[in-house]
């Protein structure tokens, strides 16, 4: 078998088709998901043995554990699933790959996705051109999944061809009998093969025709094996490369999940085949360790005849179906080992859900930029008390309003920032947030939604009505940040440079939004603000105002004596009356948050 550059840079480029699909998949799932996939997703993974279930069904029907942990790490990416969710799920994909091996033995059943890749692409291209930025997204997510299997079976295409190739492995016999360290050399050999083939069925195999062919007993096959379900996790942590903290503590998980599952695999290892292979000799077709005795025993003319398909003497006849039987033996064998640790670990495992969290949490730290989604004060869990539950809102909206001024800190950076690369990362942590924005409006806004449906008094529905009204001008506040934050993009597409004096008065409304934010925090974080607690916040907002109107005359007569172009000008103001608008929704939440709490 050669294996050139070219068939190199191919495997290479398959690896790309594999992260880009990825990528937008998880972009456009994003966009399409909305509250209805959450919430069905969530109902779904509600526990950890609905996760688990969840992961086995989902395994069964795509007929792929790699495809599973993969689409597991998008809804992960995408921020539909919790990494507790996801936990549960890709136990339950390891479960479920199991049952699949057991289809394709008994039944011989087998969906082969990527060819259904180029149908998938004719749907899609439809949807591209709609006017609908709903079917666009669709589209999006159709074109990164097709991407997405395409890329994972050219993977499995220009990987070395081990598969068709068996006989390169013949030279492993060597290393079969030294005891527990061929064991753990087996192990290691069954997780690089996987990571190599792109594929653990395909692994399973190459390990079935070396013991068939009698070059490793049944307990290195079953090593193997192990070591197989470790080099599987390879896909999903490839496919996390490209993803957000939270996906790549998933796809850790995954691995992490395996691994502890192989250690106690193999301290029991012995005992636990000893079990297996007991199992298949009562019950089953056959003694699995009779195979290697059986095929030592005969010439390798013996063998080559009773292998192929022709006729046969009576005697050669009976040992081919002896043959057939300890392959049978074996396979079983094999395929129960599978199935029990898989179902063993994680009837061990699932109690550790929360422990694993805290580890890939621990262990891969998420940097600034990395902040992700995430409530934290309220669920979409049973609710508490209906006062309670109101505390637990109010304490969210500061969080809310905490973020938004981080987010305002960024765009006054994105404004001074010289560096190119730099203002794209700020600029794509601005756009992140802002998606950030509404979501926790809408979070938060159900959740005071289903409180309201209690049975509450007059003050608690009218603090209610209020709470409302600040998240609604809090997201305004994102809204208007973000606008900003375009505005200033414009001026950096557009190469135009400020004055001096132009970026003199950008400061100073600066200065006063940030007043302005700060102010509205110390206000939320009041527990009963009075109406005197909005003095600060109004005499801030007429400063404001008056600020802008004297810019805007300002910016007439320096147009008009022609200090700087007019674009410059239209860029300056439209920064100028954004930062004005921010001011008002901050008065807002401010006039709202006093309202009723002080009465």
């Amino acid at each position: 078998m050669n294996y050139t550059l070219f068939d190199l840079l191919k495997l290479l480029g398959s690896l790309g088709m594999f992260l880009y699909g990825m990528k937008i998949m998880s972009e456009g799932l994003q966009k399409i998901a909305g509250n209805k996939l959450r919430s069905i997703l969530s109902a779904m993974t509600a526990n950890r043995f609905m996760g688990i279930f969840t992961g086995v069904l989902i395994t069964a029907l795509i007929q792929s554990s790699s495809a599973t942990t993969v689409m597991v790490v998008s809804f992960v990416n995408a921020k539909i699933l919790t990494l507790a969710q996801s936990v549960s799920v890709i136990m339950g994909a390891n479960i479920g790959t199991t049952v699949t091996a057991w289809l394709i033995s008994l039944f011989g059943f087998k969906v082969d996705i990527a060819v259904m890749v180029l149908p998938i692409i004719a749907f899609a291209i439809p949807l591209m051109f709609s006017k609908r930025s709903r079917n666009q997204s669709l589209a999006e997510f159709i074109m990164g999944f097709a991407f997405l299997f395409m890329g994972l079976e050219f993977l499995k295409t220009n990987v070395p061809d081990i598969q068709n190739n068996p006989d390169m492995l013949a030279f492993l016999h060597g290393y079969s009998d030294m005891g527990y360290a061929s064991i753990l050399l087996f192990v290691l050999i069954g997780t690089v093969l996987t990571i190599v083939v792109q594929s653990s069925s395909a692994t399973v195999a190459i390990t079935l025709v070396m013991c068939s062919q009698g070059w490793i007993s049944f307990e290195i096959a079953c090593a193997t094996i192990l070591g197989e379900n470790i080099g599987t996790t390879i896909t999903a942590n490839l496919a996390a490369l490209s993803a957000n903290v939270s996906a790549k503590r998933a796809a850790f998980a995954h691995f992490m999940f395996n691994v502890f599952g192989v250690i106690w695999a193999l301290v029991l290892f012995y005992p636990f085949t000893k079990m297996i292979a007991s199992i298949v000799s009562n019950i089953g077709p056959g003694e699995p360790h009779r195979l290697t005795a059986f095929l030592a025993g005969m010439s390798p003319e013996t063998i080559s005849a009773i292998s192929s398909g022709g006729s046969l003497s009576s005697e050669l006849e009976a040992l081919r179906t002896e043959y057939i039987s300890l392959q049978t033996a074996v396979s079983y064998s094999l395929s129960l080992f599978h199935s029990m640790f898989n179902i063993i670990n994680v009837t061990m495992m699932i109690w550790f859900v929360n422990v694993y969290v805290k580890i890939c949490t621990k262990l891969i730290k998420g940097r600034k930029q990395d902040e992700e989604f995430q409530l934290k004060h309220i669920s979409a869990g049973i609710l508490t008390t209906g006062e309670l539950s109101i505390l637990q809102a109010k304490r969210e909206t500061l969080v809310y309003a905490e973020r938004m001024k981080r987010m305002s800190d960024m765009c006054k950076d994105l404004y001074y920032e010289k560096s190119e690369k730099n203002f794209l990362k700020t600029f794509g942590r601005i756009e992140k947030y802002e998606n950030i924005s509404d979501r926790m409006e809408v979070e938060i806004g159900n959740y005071l939604r289903k409180v309201s449906e209690g049975r509450l008094s007059a003050a608690s529905k009218e603090m209610i009505r209020d709470i409302l009204r600040v998240i609604t001008e809090i997201e305004s506040v994102g809204d208007s940040m973000y606008n900003m934050a375009r505005t200033i993009n414009r001026k950096n597409e557009n190469a135009e440079k400020f004055t001096p004096e132009l970026d003199e008065h950008v400061e100073t409304m600066f200065e006063l939004i940030t007043k302005a934010l700060d102010r509205m925090i110390e206000v939320l974080e009041i527990e009963t603000p009075q109406k005197t607690d909005m003095d600060i916040s109004i005499n801030l907002e007429h400063e404001i105002n008056t600020l802008r109107n004297k810019l805007k005359m300002h910016n007439i007569e320096d147009v008009n004596s022609k200090k700087y172009d007019y674009t410059v000008g239209v860029i300056y103001m439209d920064l100028i009356a954004e930062c004005e608008k921010l001011g008002d929704y901050a008065i807002n939440v401010v006039e709202a948050w006093c309202n009723n709490t002080s009465e």
